[in-house]
């Protein structure tokens, strides 16, 4: 029997987490929802769908999944497999299955869901998430030979292999630190094609222009610095 837990950061997503959580399949054993700060009353929105809630002050999709890193090292029976997913009901949290196959039957380390075109609701993705996701794959294959062609917030990973990583970014470039750094292990990797949705609500990143410069400029940094380890 496999330990899972699901990590939901979740800023301002009171009109959804509700839905994330109860969407959640049974076989998950806690599902770990972050209050990145939140203004709206996310927090007990979670925890009254039964999340266990855990509050991180310091704003950041990064701060939030590190935060509920951070929480599963203080437990005393860690998890086999971590998931993550966005709190904005965008990922189909019913596709989780389908995700954790390969790590389940075939020992595969890590797994990102795939918001391939056929399975995405239309307008579900900003032309400029499009856009930047396609330059960042088609550097990360050029760059550092990957497969990947979504960074996806969407994703499963060993917990072992996940604390081999050490993960850092506090930010905007937490997935493509994590693909980076799977990539520099040579931890063994597959993408699964999901379902994705048209969130609910604003999103703070990709819905202005700040934020979708902002977290170019990070995913694009990252890319090129590990590019610069590398040949160094």
């Amino acid at each position: 029997m496999n330990l899972i837990k699901v990590i939901i950061p979740a800023y301002n997503e009171a009109a959804s987490i509700a839905k994330v959580v109860n969407a959640v399949p049974g076989f998950v054993t806690e599902v770990i929802v972050i209050d990145n700060a939140s203004t709206d009353g996310t927090g007990k929105v979670a925890e009254l769908a039964g999340a266990t809630v855990i509050v991180q002050p310091k704003a950041g999709y990064g701060n939030a999944c590190l935060m509920g890193l951070a929480h599963l090292a203080a437990q005393k029976i860690p998890p086999d497999i971590v998931v993550f997913m966005d709190g904005d009901y965008s990922d189909h949290a019913e596709d989780m299955g389908a995700l954790l196959q390969p790590i389940l039957e075939d020992d595969i380390d890590f797994v990102v869901g795939a918001r391939v075109a056929a399975l995405r609701e239309k307008n579900s993705m900003t032309p400029q998430q499009l856009w930047g996701n396609k330059l960042a794959t088609f550097l990360m294959r050029m760059m550092h030979g990957s497969n990947f062609t979504d960074l996806g917030p969407f994703r499963a990973m060993k917990y072992d292999k996940l604390l081999l990583l050490e993960m850092s970014d506090t930010t905007y470039g937490w997935t493509v630190e994590m693909q980076l750094k799977a990539l520099r292990r040579n931890l063994s990797y597959k993408e699964v094609p999901v379902r994705y949705r048209a969130r609910i609500g604003h999103s703070k990143i990709s819905g202005t222009l700040k934020g979708t410069v902002l977290a170019g400029i990070k995913i694009i940094g990252w890319i090129f610095k590990y590019s610069l380890q590398k040949k160094g």
